[in-house]
């Protein structure tokens, strides 16, 4: 399977990291005097991708003046939320057109996960949605998930309270005919793991999850920004 577009989410209000980064989209937090969305970029430049997808709201002009449509020369496309879509409508509105297997990526978050093994294994179990996911004993923040012993997901758990347990870490890949299954509205308001991801499940549909050792942050917290340099690299 040949993949070579990633989608990612950017459209979101970032509210919680106002406080430190104000009047700017969350992933175009300086790092460095460059913004995240940069180094998330380059790193996926570097596995293969050949074409993004970002999927844009809040201030998001800052984000397509400082990328144009073309950038390190990889092609990119931006759909635009008029109005709040959540991480769900954001995907929906970007993935319209998709045809082929494509990666789907949060905009505030890096996740150093490697790629190849992770399409091998989608493409092994004949998946329809494959997570990259990460151990860790932070509480209350990620979604959990179980698997069974092939990799295929036996529950999506948001906001689990116990420790040590495998969590969603924002890095999917999925076949684009999984979205039929999902009737929605591109005007509505809709969370990716809140909604569209419990309700897929609900189908019985292939989704599976592939443990990754790779470094991970998520930059949607103060205190999680200022160590942001610890985990990327620079």
């Amino acid at each position: 399977m040949i993949v070579k577009t990633a989608v990612i989410l950017a459209g979101g209000l970032g509210t919680r990291l106002r406080s430190t980064v104000p009047n700017l989209p969350k992933p175009m937090a300086p790092i460095h005097d460059r913004p995240f969305l940069e180094y998330l970029m380059e790193y996926w430049i570097g596995q293969g991708v050949e074409n993004f997808i970002l999927s844009v709201g809040y201030k998001y002009e800052v984000i397509t003046e400082y990328f144009g449509s073309c950038w390190k020369g990889i092609p990119i496309k931006y759909v635009v939320e008029q109005s709040p879509l959540g991480t769900g409508g954001g995907l929906l509105l970007a993935a319209e057109e998709l045809k082929n297997p494509f990666l789907v990526l949060n905009g505030d978050t890096f996740f150093e996960v490697d790629f190849k093994k992770l399409k091998q294994f989608h493409d092994v179990n004949h998946s329809e949605w494959t997570f990259a996911l990460f151990q860790t004993s932070e509480v209350g923040r990620y979604m959990g998930i179980e698997l069974s012993g092939s990799g295929r997901v036996d529950s999506l758990k948001s906001n689990m309270t116990h420790s040590g347990r495998l969590v969603n870490g924002g890095v999917y890949l999925l076949d684009p005919s999984i979205l039929d299954k999902y009737q929605y509205n591109l005007t509505d308001k809709v969370s990716l793991e809140d909604d569209i991801l419990p309700f897929l499940f609900s189908q019985e549909s292939r989704i599976f999850g592939l443990e990754q050792a790779g470094r991970f942050i998520d930059i949607g917290l103060p205190e999680d920004y200022h160590r942001v340099s610890e985990v990327v690299i620079i």
